[in-house]
């Protein structure tokens, strides 16, 4: 393969997957480790803001891959391959809204406020305590957000299976 023909995603997409991707990862680790974190600092505040942080920036990423379209696939990628890559990225974009919509949903329900970062209130949905919704938005929250794990090791073994093994360029896209 020529190294003239692998077309890149664009500057703001590949940030914006970056910077998402590094705080979902931060995100797992701050969920599922916060009974461990919890007398070391107050894991759960930074994570609601690292969550609504994601959430704002995945809308954003959303209009920007929507209006500009992602470089072709390799036209020697079989068309399973295609199906589930696109497949994949969707279903990415739809948990990266749905699992922090679903967290601020849950979080309306409990008595703490729900602050970003600090350095100002974020407003609450109306929702009840141990509402049908709540407990929904907390069953989808955790299911989603453990789906992630999977998830992301099926995104980024493909990565390196096409990076080392195929050589097609698919990785540099997006670096």
């Amino acid at each position: 393969m020529q190294e003239q023909a692998v077309l890149k995603y664009n500057g703001v997409a590949r940030t914006l997957h970056w910077i998402i991707a590094l705080a979902i990862i931060t995100e797992i680790v701050l969920g599922l480790g916060n009974d461990a974190f919890r007398d070391s600092f107050p894991a759960m505040p930074i994570h609601k803001a690292i969550g609504i942080t994601i959430l704002a920036l995945s809308l954003f990423r959303l209009y920007w891959r929507i209006s500009h379209p992602a470089p072709p696939l390799p036209a020697a990628m079989p068309r399973w391959q295609v199906g589930l890559a696109h497949g994949l990225h969707w279903l990415f974009y739809a948990m990266i809204i749905a699992v922090p919509m679903s967290g601020w949903i849950m979080s309306s329900a409990g008595p703490y406020p729900l602050q970003w970062l600090g350095l100002f209130d974020i407003p609450k949905w109306p929702v009840m305590k141990d509402s049908p919704l709540a407990e929904a938005a907390h069953a989808g929250h955790e299911v989603m957000g453990k789906l992630f794990i999977p998830l992301i090791l099926l995104h980024v073994g493909a990565a390196l299976y096409h990076q080392f093994v195929v050589r097609d360029g698919v990785l540099r896209r997006m670096l």
